[in-house]
Formats: C-alpha cells, sequence, structure tokens
C-alpha cells in the first residue's frame, strides 16, 4: 500500500545531488528542511549512489555546501552493498574495485578483503582503477566469485566535463567474463528498502524525493513509497513524459516542503 498523500508521510528518504545540493552549493529550502525534519525528530536518510565516500566525509562536504546532515543520516550505495553481502554470506570475503566508502563499508560488516578465492568481486565508484584490478577481477569471477555492484550509473559528473563511472567499468568485466553483475544501488528498489530498515520506516508512510525519473522515482514506486519528484536537478515536464509512471507529487524544488516560517518569509 503506497501513501496517498503526502500528510501520511512520516518518514523521509532524499537524494542528495540535485534535490538538496548542486554543484556543491545547498539548493533553496534544502538547509530548512533538514533542520525541520531535525527539530520534528522526523526519520529520514539522505541517499547516494556514490560509493566513494564514507558517511563521515560526505557529512563533512555537506556541511561545507551549506547542510547540517548527521554522518548516521546519510545512506550511500556502499553501505547498502556491504549490508546485502553481509546478509548474503555472514563473515565473508571479497575483492574490492573502489574507494574507502566501499572497503570501510565491507569492513563494519565484518568482511575480509582478499584477492584469494573472494566470496565476491565487489566494484563501486573509483578514479583509480587499473588494468591490473580489472585483470583481476575478471580471472576471480571466471573462477566463481559472485559479481556484485553497487550502481549501474555508466557516467557521472565533473567540472571538466562526463566521467566514466561504475557502470561502464561493469560492463567492460561483463563482457570479459559474460557474466551480468547484481546491482544493488537505485534504481534496485534494494536499496530503499534497507534503508528503511535503518531507521525502522515502512513503506506505507514513506516517501521518496528525487531528481530522476528512471532512479530515484521507479525505486520509490517499486518499494511502494510515495515519490515526489523535484525539478532542480536533470528532469523537466519533456523527461516526465517519456515514462509510463508517474511520481505522486512534482514540485519545483523541496523548500516547497518546508512547513516552518523562516524559509517562507523571506523575500
Amino acid at each position: 500500500m503506497v501513501a496517498a498523500t503526502r500528510d501520511e508521510v512520516e518518514c523521509w528518504l532524499t537524494d542528495m545531488d540535485g534535490v538538496l545540493v548542486h554543484e556543491n552549493q545547498a539548493l533553496p529550502g534544502a538547509p530548512e528542511l533538514i533542520q525541520q525534519w531535525l527539530d520534528q525528530g522526523t526519520p529520514f536518510l539522505v541517499l547516494t549512489n556514490n560509493s566513494i565516500f564514507t558517511p563521515r566525509d560526505l557529512s563533512a562536504r555537506l556541511k561545507w555546501s551549506g547542510l547540517f546532515v548527521p554522518e548516521d543520516r546519510i545512506w550511500t550505495s556502499a553501505l547498502a552493498t556491504a549490508d546485502f553481502c553481509r546478509s548474503q554470506m555472514p563473515g565473508g570475503s571479497a575483492f574490492v574495485i573502489g574507494e574507502a566508502g566501499m572497503t570501510t563499508a565491507l569492513h563494519e560488516v565484518g568482511f575480509i578483503m582478499t584477492e584469494t578465492a573472494p566470496d565476491y568481486v565487489v566494484v563501486g565508484e573509483t578514479r583509480n582503477y587499473s588494468f591490473e584490478a580489472i585483470t583481476k577481477a575478471v580471472r576471480l569471477i571466471r573462477d566463481g566469485a559472485r559479481f556484485i555492484v553497487t550502481n549501474p550509473d555508466a557516467t557521472g559528473p565533473s567540472a571538466e566535463g562526463v566521467l566514466p563511472a561504475t557502470g561502464a567499468i561493469a560492463a567492460m568485466i561483463s563482457k570479459a567474463t559474460g557474466k551480468e553483475p547484481y546491482v544493488v544501488g537505485k534504481p534496485n528498489p534494494m536499496m530503499f528498502r534497507s534503508a528503511m530498515n535503518r531507521i525502522g520506516a515502512h513503506s506505507e508512510n514513506t516517501g521518496m524525493i528525487g531528481d530522476r525519473m528512471d532512479t530515484d522515482i521507479q525505486a520509490g514506486i517499486e518499494a511502494g513509497l510515495h515519490t515526489v519528484l523535484v525539478m532542480t536537478g536533470i528532469s523537466d515536464m519533456a523527461e516526465v513524459e517519456k515514462y509510463p509512471f508517474r511520481p505522486n507529487e512534482i514540485l519545483a524544488g523541496v523548500h516547497e516542503l518546508v512547513t516552518t516560517t523562516p524559509f517562507e518569509v523571506e523575500m
């Protein structure tokens, strides 16, 4: 059962880039909305498919952008991936292509990092992958390691232009092994379910705020959440019309969710 109206929503999940921040700057209403949730004791998590950084790193980066988000209110694809791996094989092992956000998350759930017969090959976001690491991953998967990817994004943004991302690296490994990975991050609703478990939320009273129809809204609908699309990211009405599904709400930005007075009285 999906929360039919915003009034029924008691817990919130929200995407980060394009919803709360844009190019390291807080978007209008984002600081006020986060503070409103903190003041009212509303359970919430800020979600990101980026697996490079730990929640502590991201909390510090958001603070620099003008947003105070405690690290325990941040849920990354690395944390969701580690949670999934732990649930499938407690005390398992992994060979990781990724950064500190991914390796730290796996260590914290009791996994061992190894290049010798790992249970999983886990590919996350990285700027430092090498031919040697790709070759190692291919051989381990061909020898029986299970192939896991944190998120499917083929490209990512940078100040200089587009960058190859996790999905592009995964595609190279898939081509060489003939194996498709299991993708944990958005649009897999698995990420939302693990996030809801983290804050004790249920689908019938949880809302999801995002800026992408093909990840945030699709996964939110599949997880049974009340979905809110904001127009401060990559989507516009022409983009919305491309899809056979619709969010519950379409808003100009998160400022429309702020109900406390400080933001509303600003002129």
